[in-house]
């Protein structure tokens, strides 16, 4: 089974709609397509994190930008690496015409 991804304004509008008492859980369910375990943990964070739901946690955040900087700083590694090799080459490269 295909795991679906829906956006923040989708699960806030849902979400909404059942807190408001505009829709019953099971009438949004069943309107949306959703399972039942879906809709009761997107209610659980609405409660605890409020219009700030759905969005990454601070933690969630900086974990991800020191995967990202783990990533380009292998990534300059790398370049720097290759530079080394290609100035070395052409080096080796010039002086063997200069001395033919």
């Amino acid at each position: 089974m295909q795991k679906r991804v829906h956006s923040r304004e989708f699960k806030l509008d849902v979400v909404r709609q059942v807190a408001t008492g505009q829709k019953r859980p099971a009438q949004a369910c069943r309107e949306y397509g959703l399972a039942e375990s879906v809709l009761s943990r997107w209610r659980k964070e609405y409660q605890e994190r409020g219009e700030a739901a759905f969005l990454p946690s601070p933690a969630e955040e900086s974990t991800k930008q020191e995967q990202r900087i783990a990533e380009l700083e292998q990534f300059c590694g790398q370049l720097a690496l290759e530079n080394q090799i290609l100035k070395k080459t052409l080096q080796r490269w010039e002086s063997r015409i200069a001395t033919q």
